[in-house]
């Protein structure tokens, strides 16, 4: 156990975890948070740099050309990535774009869009939104080596000159950084952690519950009072419950080439007639899961729960323990706290971008935050927590990202309600179990799958070149 505060700082150093509540919930139209929220962020942060810029330099500019690499290339069409890029240039921000305003947007090649930047009129036209390929070669379709997978330029053009660029990368989550990143200036969280093992320590030392030590850190971090926290994380709530809603009242077909019809509905409409059989449980737990999956797949505004692919995951858990086992809303409000723990965790100690690690990274971690939703719920201490999270994430590790026809639907939307049931079953064997007879930690799993994420051959990674996307 840590002596003092200052043997803690030096320990963590710049690793301490600074990831806010509402970094990592977010809510966003669909269906991934890598291709969608992410590559709308950079437009929007595009535009801002825009009016920034001297005379000298928007004088002789005329249209922008934005470049897409990684799997925002190789399957940005399916996830909508040109539609998200073109209406955050446009002046349009995740959080308040609707299904509509995206599916009303222009994407003909020979569309026109325009901007206005202090007097001068940008032009945008989708054919300037360039899907780079593989092959080698000068030009704006050879790929450099980039940092991250999942890379987009945005140039501002005077005719063929670049005038000027900014170098963006979606890293998961909706999370973007961009070349010469800095991260924002925050607080210093009251009771820093870099890992699962330190923060344990920091319950331990200070006698304090994790939701405490959550809040806490989350006003240090942000600035934001106790009931404003509370009052957002009562929206991110009803914004799960909303997709689970219209998701189960929302039938017919999901958009591109697949013509996956929607399961949701129909499962929830099943499970009404199985008021006495043991299953229903299990069944409308599988239906919350797929229509807000399908929701998601569809484009319209889903939580990353920690990302867009894996958003029915947490929302079905919710949804289960809201009306089936009438848990109070401040008890899930809490609940959110924990899964937020691991969430970050996670983040800080692998990845959760698909593109990085591949689908272990979404459902997997998706999986791992919701077992521990459930115990804290339930109201079980930490180390059940840890345990169930544990579980959860140990057998997601190794699952690739696939998606047929690069669409976040199949294998996604089902890989959705596996991850709820596993997160339940995690949640169980934790529960009934010896904590003394688990012997891997939350910290070793993680490791574990950034190992396993690096090791992953690209074509397994969001790029629709292996596994099923390959098969089908």
């Amino acid at each position: 156990m840590l002596d003092n505060e200052k043997t803690m700082d030096i320990i963590l150093g710049m690793k301490t975890i600074t990831t806010s509540i509402f970094d990592l919930f977010k809510i966003g139209p669909g269906p991934s948070s890598s291709h969608t929220i992410g590559p709308m962020l950079a437009g929007n942060n595009f535009m801002h740099l825009l009016h920034n810029l001297g005379p000298a330099i928007l004088a002789p500019a005329r249209s922008l050309r934005i470049l897409l690499y990684g799997s925002l290339s190789d399957t940005g069409r399916g996830h909508g990535t040109d539609r998200a890029v073109l209406a955050g240039l446009l002046g349009h921000e995740p959080e308040s774009c609707s299904a509509q305003t995206l599916d009303s947007l222009d994407l003909n090649r020979r569309a026109h869009h325009s901007v206005a930047v202090r007097g001068h009129s940008i032009n945008i036209i989708p054919s300037d939104i360039i899907f780079t390929t593989k092959r080698r070669g000068s030009g704006h379709n050879r790929r450099p080596h980039f940092p991250y997978s999942n890379t987009l330029v945005i140039q501002l053009m005077g005719g063929t000159k670049v005038l000027f660029e900014r170098e963006y990368y979606s890293v998961g989550g909706g999370f973007i950084e961009w070349k010469d990143f800095k991260p924002e200036r925050r607080g210093r969280p009251r009771f820093p952690y870099a890992n699962t093992l330190q923060l344990q320590d920091q319950l331990r030392r200070h006698r304090i519950t994790l939701h405490t030590l959550l809040l806490e850190n989350e006003q240090a971090i942000t600035g934001m009072t106790p009931g404003q926290i509370q009052k957002q994380l009562d929206v991110i709530l009803d914004a799960m419950i909303a997709a689970v809603k219209r998701g189960l009242t929302t039938e017919g077909y999901l958009p591109g080439p697949i013509h996956l019809h929607r399961k949701g509905p129909l499962l929830f409409q099943r499970a009404q007639k199985m008021a006495h059989s043991p299953d229903r449980f299990m069944v409308d737990l599988s239906a919350y899961a797929l229509a807000t999956a399908e929701e998601n797949a569809a484009g319209h505004p889903v939580v990353t729960a920690p990302t867009c692919g894996s958003a029915g995951v947490l929302p079905a858990i919710l949804c289960l323990l809201q009306r089936h086992n009438k848990l109070p809303r401040a008890v899930l409000r809490d609940a959110m706290l924990s899964a937020a723990a691991v969430g970050f965790i996670i983040k800080h100690g692998a990845s959760l971008s698909g593109a990085e690690v591949g689908c272990q990274g979404e459902i997997g971690a998706a999986s791992a935050m919701a077992a521990a939703f459930i115990a804290d719920a339930h109201g079980q201490p930490f180390i059940i927590m840890e345990n169930a999270a544990e579980t959860a994430l140990e057998h997601h590790l190794g699952m690739t990202c696939d998606p047929v026809k690069g669409y976040v639907q199949i294998p996604c939307i089902e890989r959705n309600a596996m991850g709820a049931v596993k997160a339940y079953t995690a949640y169980l064997i934790a529960c009934a179990g010896i904590p003394e007879w688990h012997v891997v930690g939350l910290d070793k799993v993680i490791k574990a799958m950034a190992m396993t994420g690096r090791d992953m051959p690209c074509q397994y990674k969001e790029t629709s070149r292996g596994g099923l996307a390959h098969c089908c």
